[in-house]
Formats: C-alpha cells, sequence, structure tokens
C-alpha cells in the first residue's frame, strides 16, 4: 500500500509538471542550471535558422503508389518537423525571441500542407484537403504542433492571435473532429498505433479543443482505446513488435496516462501495466544492445531516456530511471543533450523532451546503472534470457503470426561481453512490400536467415498456426518443439530444439528431430556478426569458438553484406555472415569463449 501512494505521489507530481502553465518554467530553471545542455539546444537551432520550409512535393508522396519506395517522402517530410522542432527547443532555451520568425514561418507552412501523414498510410495517389485520414504521423504533426503551442504560446500571442486561433482551426479540422467522429480500426488495436494515436491526440485536445462537451468525449475515447490496448497486450508485458517499438506502444500508453491525469483522471498501475514498462530494461543485453526480434530499426541505445525516466518516476521503478540515466550519459546527454534530442524518434519529440526537462534537476541525481538481469521469462511471448560470465543467450518460441512478425520461431541470439556473436538480422528500411503481400519475399523476414533449420529444404510459413509447442522453461534454459512453425511439407514429425547456459557461460544448442520423409543431411543456419574462420578446432567467431559433434558434415559460409540496404547497414557495419551446417541426426552445437576453449 505504501508502494502504490509512493507511485500515485509522483505520478501527480510529473502530472503538475507536465499539465500546469509552470512546467515551461521548471524547463528553463533546470536549463539555466546545466548551461552546457542549454547551449546545446540553442547551438542545434541555429542550424536551421533562416533555413528555408520547403514542403515534400507530390511526386514524392506519388512515389508509394507508383514505385513502392516510402523513404524519400518520408525523409523529406521529417527533416521539416525535425527542423520545426530543433528551432522550437532552440527558442525555450535561450528566450530572446532570435528563432521566433523561423518558427513562425514553419508553423505557418506546416499548417498550410494539405494533410500530415505518409503515403504509405493513405489511399490515392495524392493528398486531397476533404480526405483527413488519420494515421501516426498526422497525429504526430498534430502533436509536435500542440506542445509548440504550449511551449512558446505568450510569444505566439504577442505576434497575432489570429495565428494561435489558425492553429485551432487546423487541428479541430485535421485531427480533433476526424480522430473523434470516425470509428478507426486503431481505436480497438492492441499494437503501437493505438497508443502512438490517442497519446497525441491527447495533448491536442488538451491544448487546442474549447469545446468541453467534445472534449469529454474524446477523452472517454482516448480511455476506451487504451482498455482495448492494455487487454490485448500479453500478461508477461512483453511487445511482440521489439523492444524499438515498446517506445511508441507502452510508453506511449504512458503518455496517455499524462494526459488522462492532467485531466484528474486517477489512473491505477496494475501488476500488468508495471510489468509492460519494464519490458524496456528486461530484453537488454549488455553495452547498450537489446533483443531485437521482429522489425526492430537498430539494435544499441534504442531506448529513449527522456521518456524512460518519466515513465520510471511514475512507475516507482528504480532499475528504469537508473537506465534512463545509463542510456543518457552513453549518448552523451551531459554535453551534447541536442544529440539524444535529434534521435528521440522519426524527428524529436518536444513534448517528451520538455517533460523530461522539467525534473532534469531530479534526473541529475540518479546514479547511472545497466540493468543486468540473470535470467528473464516472458511466457506470453515465450522469449527467455540469460546471462552467465558475461555470456548472453536469449530464444523465442510464438507463433509466426505476431506483429510486426518474422518467420523465426525457435530462433536464439549469443552475446559475449555485450558484443554480437549469433544474432538476429533486425529489419531493413520499410517498403510498401514490408506490409503487403511479398512481406515473406523479404530476406530478413525469413527462417532462412535466422539461426533456424532449413528442414528438407523447407523454410518456416507464416501464420498463426505455425507454432512452437511442448514448450519448456527452466533458467537458464528454454526447451520447444519448433516442426509445427514448418509447412507439411517439410516432412517432419519433431524437431526438439533446446538452448540452455551453463554457469561457465557456455551456450548449447541441442537439436534432434524425427523426418517423415528424407534422410539427407538437414541445414542448420546461423548468422554471424563477426566474420567466421573455420579450422580443425570448429568455428571462431571472434571472442568465441564453435564447437559441433560429429553430426555437423559440412561447413559453408556465406557474407550477407551485399544484402544490405542503409538500415541494415547502420545496424551492422561490419557485416552479417551466415554459416551454413549441414547435419545428419542430433546435432549439439557449444558456442565457448575462445580462452576457455581453446
Amino acid at each position: 500500500m505504501r508502494k502504490l501512494f509512493i507511485t500515485f505521489t509522483l505520478l501527480a507530481l510529473s502530472v503538475m509538471n507536465v499539465m500546469a502553465d509552470e512546467m515551461m518554467d521548471a524547463v528553463r530553471r533546470n536549463l539555466a542550471l546545466w548551461p552546457d545542455v542549454r547551449e546545446s539546444y540553442i547551438r542545434y537551432g541555429e542550424q536551421y535558422a533562416g533555413k528555408p520550409w520547403l514542403s515534400p512535393s507530390a511526386r514524392l508522396f506519388s512515389e508509394f503508389k507508383t514505385n513502392g519506395n516510402r523513404t524519400r517522402y518520408e525523409a523529406a517530410t521529417f527533416a521539416k518537423r525535425r527542423q520545426l522542432a530543433a528551432l522550437v527547443m532552440a527558442e525555450v532555451a535561450e528566450g530572446k525571441g532570435r528563432f521566433m520568425g523561423d518558427i513562425i514561418d514553419g508553423l505557418m507552412s506546416t499548417l498550410e500542407e494539405t494533410w500530415w501523414g505518409l503515403p504509405a498510410h493513405y489511399g490515392t495517389k495524392i493528398m486531397l484537403p476533404d480526405d483527413q485520414n488519420v494515421d501516426l504521423f498526422n497525429a504526430e504533426t498534430a502533436g509536435l504542433v500542440a506542445w509548440t503551442k504550449r511551449a512558446l504560446a505568450k510569444q505566439l500571442e504577442e505576434f497575432s492571435p489570429l495565428l494561435m486561433k489558425r492553429i485551432d482551426t487546423e487541428m479541430e479540422r485535421r485531427i480533433l473532429v476526424p480522430a473523434l467522429e470516425h470509428d478507426h480500426w486503431w481505436k480497438r488495436a492492441g499494437m503501437n498505433w493505438n497508443p502512438w494515436i490517442c497519446s497525441n491526440w491527447a495533448v491536442s485536445v488538451t491544448e487546442c479543443e474549447h469545446d468541453t462537451l467534445r472534449a469529454d468525449r474524446a477523452f472517454s475515447q482516448i480511455e476506451a482505446a487504451m482498455k482495448c490496448f492494455v487487454d490485448a497486450y500479453p500478461d508477461d508485458g512483453g511487445c511482440d513488435e521489439g523492444p524499438t517499438y515498446w517506445d511508441r506502444a507502452a510508453a506511449s500508453m504512458y503518455d496517455c496516462i499524462l494526459s488522462l491525469e492532467g485531466r484528474g483522471k486517477r489512473v491505477e498501475l496494475s501488476p500488468k501495466l508495471l510489468r509492460m514498462a519494464s519490458y524496456c530494461y528486461s530484453t537488454y543485453i549488455a553495452d547498450g544492445y537489446c533483443l531485437n526480434f521482429a522489425d526492430s530499426h537498430g539494435n544499441r541505445l534504442v531506448q529513449q531516456p527522456n521518456v524512460m525516466y518519466v515513465i520510471g518516476v511514475m512507475t516507482g521503478d528504480v532499475t528504469m530511471q537508473e537506465f534512463a540515466a545509463y542510456v543518457a550519459r552513453e549518448k552523451g546527454f551531459w554535453s551534447d543533450a541536442s544529440g539524444m534530442y535529434d534521435k528521440s524518434g522519426n524527428y524529436p519529440t518536444l513534448g517528451r523532451e520538455l517533460v523530461f526537462l522539467s525534473m532534469l534537476d531530479k534526473f541529475s541525481k540518479v546514479e547511472p546503472r545497466e540493468p543486468q538481469m540473470a535470467d528473464n521469462w516472458l511466457p506470453r511471448l515465450q522469449i527467455f534470457s540469460a546471462r552467465r560470465n558475461g555470456m548472453f543467450v536469449a530464444m523465442k518460441g510464438g507463433h509466426n503470426d505476431e506483429s510486426h512478425n518474422h518467420n523465426d520461431v525457435g530462433s536464439f541470439v549469443v552475446y559475449d561481453g555485450g558484443k554480437p556473436v549469433l544474432v538476429d538480422p533486425g529489419v531493413g528500411e520499410y517498403t510498401s512490400q514490408t506490409f503487403g503481400k511479398g512481406r515473406y519475399d523479404i530476406w530478413t523476414m525469413q527462417s532462412a536467415y535466422h539461426n533456424l533449420p532449413k528442414i528438407n529444404n523447407c523454410d518456416q510459413k507464416n501464420g498463426k498456426r505455425y507454432a512452437a509447442r511442448n514448450v519448456k522453461y527452466r533458467k537458464g534454459a528454454l526447451e520447444m518443439d519448433i516442426a509445427g512453425a514448418y509447412p507439411d511439407s517439410a516432412g517432419v514429425k519433431r524437431w526438439t530444439r533446446k538452448v540452455s547456459i551453463d554457469r561457465r557461460g557456455i551456450v548449447t544448442i541441442d537439436d534432434s528431430y524425427e523426418l517423415s520423409r528424407g534422410n539427407a543431411p538437414q541445414q542448420l543456419m546461423l548468422l554471424s556478426a563477426v566474420e567466421p574462420k573455420v579450422d580443425e578446432s570448429g568455428i571462431l567467431l571472434g571472442s568465441c569458438r564453435l564447437r559441433m559433434n560429429n553430426a555437423v558434415v559440412d561447413v559453408k559460409v556465406e557474407p550477407l553484406a551485399d544484402k544490405f540496404d542503409p538500415m541494415m547497414q547502420s545496424m551492422w557495419p561490419d557485416g552479417l555472415w551466415r554459416i551454413v551446417l549441414s547435419v545428419k541426426g542430433r546435432s549439439v552445437i557449444k558456442v565457448i569463449k575462445e580462452a576457455e576453449g581453446s
């Protein structure tokens, strides 16, 4: 009871900082206490001072429908919003009006755009003024505009009350009415669209809605949407979209809680909500790396301290607060705050940064510390991890119809001292194919490019029926039958895989199987983040060595760098290699630190 009382007291204090006018005073006061932080934001904005405001073109927008490219339009629209977010923070930090002319021009340019979202989420080849579909970035832009109004209300009002009225009118037309009056599918979804949109909708209502009855209706719908989201979420608090999506799944739900609390609505932080928060570090490896199962863009230092710390305070989770301080230190926040801000989203997340800075005095006292969980088990997602003697291993079961799914039932990863050894490739740049019929033609989605077997030349299939069975967990080990993840044509009755780690840090991958057809050697795929060196003692992978039993009859190594796009290159700058092992019968592979295996 005492813990709950403390939690809600902290939550109330956070809300006071978020929703009351005093928040901006707290931001400026804290920036004055840390001049290096303050100057960083000013320098960041100065690079955009006097620059023209360029709206993305109709031809760029049309590319998604004509050739499937979505990244060129996204880059252009994100750059424009980054420009506005940078200038706003520079003005907040300096407070002399030097950036206001650019901000006013940027606001007007943004308000004059036909639609604020992305072509991948729009039905026609060009944008239509009357079609104000509410998608992720229509809402995200609304959130940026709303927080700009909050941060600089006095300055904008002094320039012209008509600009403030224009902001409210455009917000009403683009999000307040469309979000309220349409039965959007995302209001019932158990994935990131729901809280991500609702968090921006909520702040838009708070700052720009003047009809109290309509505001009440909006928050009633937001509450209902949050209930749908939480009800659909796994009881273990795990995000099946991957750790990089936690930022816009459970974390955005907490943004919604802040807005609800700001209206006097007390939200009980149930054990499930607390587990949803702690997922951000339960999937942490070491040295900044986190598990990157599913569509994870990036695999290192992906967590955002500005939202992690605030949630850590809301939940009373000291581990999360310390983790936020660790990531902030690693990202160089105290010397280059704007560098962290710049990378806090597809473009900087202004609202989260302001809330975070209002609490900077408390944050400065938190001791940075990596979360080092010895064992973790998420039973609904069927993800286990363990660390022993500097070695880390994780494995997943589940099924092949998860949100942002990859065909990866039974795959695993191994890291040594925080450095990647055997890995999950992650995902490349999004295109029209990524969420279309050809998704599983993309190599990163296929089981053949995960640490999995190819059975009778068959890969895993996508669909909920293709799942792990007979899953058995104990500390340091996970065992499952992955035969069900393969089609009937694979001719496999049983493929039992057990991945374990002992107290010395030796990881063992034990595969045994029964086939209904085929006696030829089967293939095991392993993806390495270091170039493999095959010798008579096994395979050297940097600091580790693979030891194999006599079931392995052949070894081939294939470099994968020629498959990389810019996103993959940024994640794996040294390349990836696929090791193809031909095995006959039961195979036992051990991953041993080279010093111990020599």
